[in-house]
């Protein structure tokens, strides 16, 4: 086996220059044969290759930068002795005799004599492994980036937006091309600016902001709640050059928070009010028996009829339960829930309940009776349902799609208006009206009871 010292004597001695160059570099004849090679080769060959060889087909194993194996023949060292022109800059994933895998680019150039006639070539080749390695982590950021459900976007210190992700188009309405170039602020609601100076203040310090919720503006102007964390953005040399932006649209977990803090509220309300309506019961019950026996029997049953009534308010969860189980009617469904006020445990005795008795169906069951519920609770704790002899009046009318009930108290203590305003029992069903029933609802503080009048979206009756 030669040495490059032998080669280099073969040849002649103007070549120690190439022998001393870092980069690998090695010659052929016309035919592909090696006839030099320097230090470098040796080292990226990971042993000696030998002079006269057929090139360096039997050292290394080739392939395309994307993996795909390649034929010497192929390759650019090939296609400079073949087509006999200059083939620079070609990227080539060498792997050695030791398994590791190397990218290069090629810089091989035909040689000539004084007569024109090829005589071999020389090839340089330098090692861009660790670029190829940061060009294909920055390719996969790039795509995770892109692909994010997140508006990802960056700006630069003065406060204009430099990149701009599919996340931050689908969350802020502009396209990359309408946005990129133009200023942050562009963003931010009038009543914000504000933020914007602070938030470059702590950037430019060097500081990350995470999860800072605040309002921005879409571009059809509408306003939309998200998080907001930004990190700085740093050049080489460590000097801080802008900011990146994720924005998550946080309008789905507020709703929930509302939702949640709303549900608690009821909670409390519901339990207070079955305390309060649980000691009614006893009171207005003992009035009319003659012994503990009687007494306990009266109220269990009159327990057992709200907790039937309570049950209505609740909406099933069972994913097997089917619209018919959740049906009733408008009739069925103000008895059940008045039964646990009747004197004599019939509904006829104290109310009375005229009109069409119409269907009502899923969501709707749920609306009715909450609001029928806080209606009774209301009349038991202050109105008729408060004495022996008060009753009520309940007129059902139709008129096209609308349906308008009547709640009329009689025989109670004179009522007025709360001096405090509407507690969230009258919120709460207001709420439930129009919101889940589509309707409005009015109060009249008659001198002899107070009158509700509800009127709602027929079309609503059926979920």
């Amino acid at each position: 086996m030669a040495s490059t010292s032998s080669a280099n004597h073969h040849i002649g001695p103007s070549l120690a220059i190439l022998r001393a160059l870092p980069e690998p570099v090695y010659m052929t004849d016309s035919d592909g044969r090696l006839t030099f090679f320097n230090d470098a080769v040796a080292r990226l060959w990971n042993r000696h290759p030998e002079i006269g060889s057929d090139g360096f087909s039997w050292a290394w194993t080739l392939f395309w930068p994307d993996g795909r194996p390649m034929a010497y023949a192929e390759s650019p060292m090939a296609a400079a002795l073949k087509e006999k022109r200059v083939n620079r800059g070609r990227e080539v994933l060498i792997k050695r005799p030791n398994g590791e895998r190397v990218t290069v680019l090629a810089f091989p150039t035909p040689l000539f004599d004084h007569a024109g006639n090829l005589t071999g070539a020389v090839n340089m080749l330098i090692d861009v492994t660790d670029r190829s390695s940061a060009h294909g982590a920055a390719q996969r950021f790039a795509a995770i980036v892109q692909s994010s459900d997140d508006a990802i976007f960056a700006k630069s210190l003065n406060g204009t937006i430099t990149s701009w992700n599919r996340g931050a188009e689908r969350l802020f309405g502009y396209s990359a091309e309408e946005i990129v170039g133009k200023p942050v602020a562009a963003l931010i609601p009038p009543d914000r600016h504000d933020e914007e100076p602070n938030i470059l203040s702590r950037i430019k310090a060097g500081d990350a902001i995470d999860h800072y919720e605040t309002i921005r503006r879409r571009k059809d102007g509408t306003l939309v709640e998200i998080s907001l964390s930004v990190s700085p953005i740093r050049n080489p040399e460590g000097r801080v050059v802008g900011a990146s932006k994720i924005a998550r649209d946080i309008t789905e977990r507020r709703r929930a928070e509302e939702q949640q803090h709303l549900l608690i509220k009821e909670m409390d309300h519901r339990v207070k009010n079955l305390f309060s309506l649980a000691s009614s019961i006893v009171s207005l019950s003992k009035r009319s028996v003659g012994s503990a026996d009687e007494l306990a029997g009266v109220v269990l049953a009159r327990l057992g009829a709200l907790a039937q009534a309570h049950a209505l308010t609740i909406p099933t969860t069972s994913t097997s339960a089917s619209r018919a189980e959740q049906a009733t009617t408008l009739h069925t469904l103000i008895r059940t829930l008045l039964a646990a006020y009747d004197e004599n445990h019939v509904a006829v005795s104290r109310f009375q309940i005229s009109g069409p008795d119409v269907e009502v169906c899923g969501g709707a069951v749920t609306g009715f009776a909450l609001v029928f519920h806080e209606f009774a609770t209301n009349a038991a704790k202050y109105g008729a349902l408060s004495v022996p002899n008060g009753r009520l009046v309940i007129e059902c009318e139709t008129a096209g799609e609308q349906l308008t009930i009547t709640w009329s108290e009689r025989g109670g203590p004179p009522v007025a208006p709360p001096a405090d305003g509407d507690g969230f029992g009258t919120l709460l069903t207001r709420g439930t009206v129009r919101g889940q029933l589509g309707g409005e609802i009015s109060r009249e503080w008659k001198p002899e009871g107070l009158v509700i009048t509800l009127s709602v979206d027929g079309n609503r009756l059926n979920g």
